[in-house]
């Protein structure tokens, strides 16, 4: 069987697992930004007391291997929740708690910067038309940080569609653990991880566009916030 021949015999479940995979991408960087948001103005307008907590949870999420936070969650876990009465995560959500708290790090930094990119002068000038600190957070300052912070996002966004390939660990039937099943199946390595190969760089291309394009769209010119590295 040729290369095409056996790719076009795999595709059907490759694909399917590619669902998964988007899947665990979406609501891993949903969760992730709505926990990042909170801790990044946490970070910038809350007590130091708590500030700091919310800066421990950073440190730990970006200082700590994201297979090994995976592994704690669905390996490390049940034992205290069968305590409790819980039952333990199912593969599934076991990766998309791991991505999500292990996102929420990262964009809360990159949304923190974003946040202190806005002059403190436009809290001052919201603050002297009567309006309370949160309304001018939610008003005047969240939409241009949020502006502000898309292309840092953007990379976070491609980051967490790549990471999530970590779930084979937790024995989730992801693009990457399936690949890594036919290639056992059929000892064809080359031709099974080529494959999912392809179909992560088609992805990736795809919302590098759409994301290149609606930045283009939002951006506030003058403004921006250098991306930060892992």
């Amino acid at each position: 069987m040729s290369y095409f021949e056996f790719v076009g015999m795999i595709m059907p479940r490759l694909l399917r697992a590619t669902v998964v995979t988007l899947e665990l991408t979406a609501i891993g960087i949903g969760s992730g930004f709505v926990l990042g948001l909170l801790l990044a103005l946490t970070r910038v307008y809350a007590h130091r007391v708590v500030s700091g907590i919310a800066n421990v949870y950073i440190q730990f999420f970006r200082a700590t291997p994201l297979v090994i936070q995976a592994l704690i969650i669905y390996f490390g876990l049940p034992p205290y929740l069968a305590a409790m009465g819980l039952k333990p995560l199912s593969p599934f959500a076991a990766g998309c708690v791991a991505l999500g708290l292990n996102s929420a790090a990262y964009q809360a930094e990159y949304l923190r910067g974003a946040i202190q990119a806005i002059s403190s002068g436009q809290m001052l000038a919201a603050r002297s038309m009567g309006m309370t600190k949160a309304q001018a957070v939610r008003s005047v300052i969240l939409p241009q940080a949020l502006r502000i912070v898309l292309p840092s996002w953007s990379n976070e966004l491609i980051y967490t569609l790549l990471y999530s390939s970590v779930v084979y660990f937790v024995t989730l039937d992801d693009l990457t653990f399936v690949s890594m099943k036919i290639a056992a199946k059929y000892g064809r390595a080359f031709d099974s991880y080529s494959a999912a190969a392809l179909i992560y760089l088609a992805i990736v291309v795809l919302l590098s566009r759409v994301l290149a394009y609606v930045e283009a769209r939002v951006r506030i010119p003058g403004l921006s916030v250098d991306d930060r590295a892992r």
